[in-house]
């Protein structure tokens, strides 16, 4: 398939062709791509934040900057690195130190939180660690983000007013590699859902989030940093293609690895073919703290109160339903009008995604409440339960 056009205006399997896709990853990073760049390792453009002090200061040599990252992230490797963007570890070290007592606060609490693309055990993740660190201690978290490159790098991608979500990863000696996937927001729903949306969605979900990780520990390449394929961003088919075993076996002989130093940053389009590592060290306990940078955009115009449109119409649905006045095409439109039919934001500690990548939906609670024919009762006390859980 010409990976310029999707015939029928939607990627599914069919669509995949893994030797388009292994000409369009074997290219080659031309360093006069980047002149910002202090060198190339890789195909990966590595930026020394010490040099680019008096860059990020200037308003126009910070635009110059920062049109050079979001080339790279759109049409170049699709990942950079910033070497040292915290030269001072104090905030780091700190930070560090306040995470490790929230995941065994909440290891005693709740077991520890479920993790995407990856087998929980040896791996600990915090969800929220962004107002986790701010509620434990606001000077720290001042000091953490007052980050003027991480800041231009957000700003590169998304524009201003961005929105800041992280989330904490350690991983222990012994902890497996993740699969190979793509990320927020197609990566994470399943192959059937993402093959509905049109192809010009899976050009869109890239533009709309940024993944980031700052590594708050050395991570040479046994500790296992995250295993990236430069250009694969590119690859338009992709969100329906990391799936595939023929793409997945070719990720595994064809990733990059670079070692992180602690105080590093880590940036890529969110399309980037990726996976973190396996930790085959005997005593590093790798940690980073994992961004997910979201655009200002990715709002309604109006607050919708849906849970109480979904309570009020339920039993309309439930009894047409029981008298055959509703198709099954029918009655999705009109849920789909009323429900909400994304799983985020939530909150991930109490709504975890459990047996799949995202958590169930009011829209996916209201057709099962249907197709299981639930009382009204019944379902506004579910409907009451799904709405608690992703409060925080």
């Amino acid at each position: 398939m010409d990976q310029r056009v999707a015939v029928s205006g939607y990627f599914d399997a069919v669509d995949c062709d893994i030797t388009e896709f292994k000409e369009l990853v074997g290219r080659q990073l031309d360093p006069a791509a980047v002149p910002h760049a202090e060198r190339v390792a890789s195909n990966i453009p590595i930026y020394r934040v010490a040099d680019l002090q008096d860059v990020l200061r200037g308003t126009h040599s910070r635009q110059r900057l920062m049109a050079e990252w979001a080339k790279v992230l759109m049409d170049g490797a699709g990942v950079l690195i910033l070497d040292g963007a915290y030269a001072d570890f104090t905030a780091i070290d700190q930070a560090t130190e306040i995470f490790n007592r929230v995941i065994e606060a909440e290891k005693r609490s709740t077991g520890g939180g479920a993790d995407h693309f990856a087998a929980s055990g040896a791996n600990d993740r915090i969800w929220n660690s962004l107002q986790k660190l701010c509620m434990a201690s606001p000077e720290v978290f001042a000091t953490y983000f007052a980050n003027t490159a991480i800041d231009a790098v957000c700003e590169a991608w998304l524009g201003p007013n961005y929105q800041m979500t992280a989330q904490v990863n350690v991983v222990r000696p012994g902890g497996a590699a993740q699969q190979a996937h793509r990320d927020y927001h197609l990566g994470f729903q399943t192959a059937e859902i993402c093959a509905r949306y049109p192809a010009h969605v899976h050009e869109l979900s890239p533009v709309m989030t940024l993944q980031g990780g700052i590594a708050h520990l050395d991570m040479p390449v046994e500790s296992g940093p995250t295993k990236l394929l430069p250009f694969s961003q590119l690859y338009r088919p992709g969100y329906a293609a990391y799936r595939l075993e023929p793409f997945k076996q070719f990720f595994e002989e064809a990733y990059v690895q670079l070692p992180l130093k602690k105080g590093d940053a880590l940036f890529f389009n969110p399309a980037l073919f990726h996976a973190a590592g396996a930790n085959i060290s005997s005593d590093i306990q790798r940690m980073a703290n994992l961004l997910q940078i979201s655009s200002a955009f990715g709002r309604a115009m109006e607050n919708i109160d849906r849970q109480s449109m979904c309570t009020v119409l339920y039993p309309v649905l439930l009894e047409r339903v029981k008298a055959g006045d509703l198709g099954q095409a029918e009655l999705e439109a009109a849920i789909s009008a009323c429900a909400e039919g994304y799983s985020f934001p939530t909150n991930l500690d109490s709504d975890p995604p459990v047996g799949g990548l995202a958590p169930e939906t009011q829209k996916q609670l209201m057709l099962r409440a249907l197709g299981e024919r639930m009382s009204v009762e019944e379902f506004v006390d579910a409907l009451k339960t799904q709405s608690s859980r992703r409060l925080f």
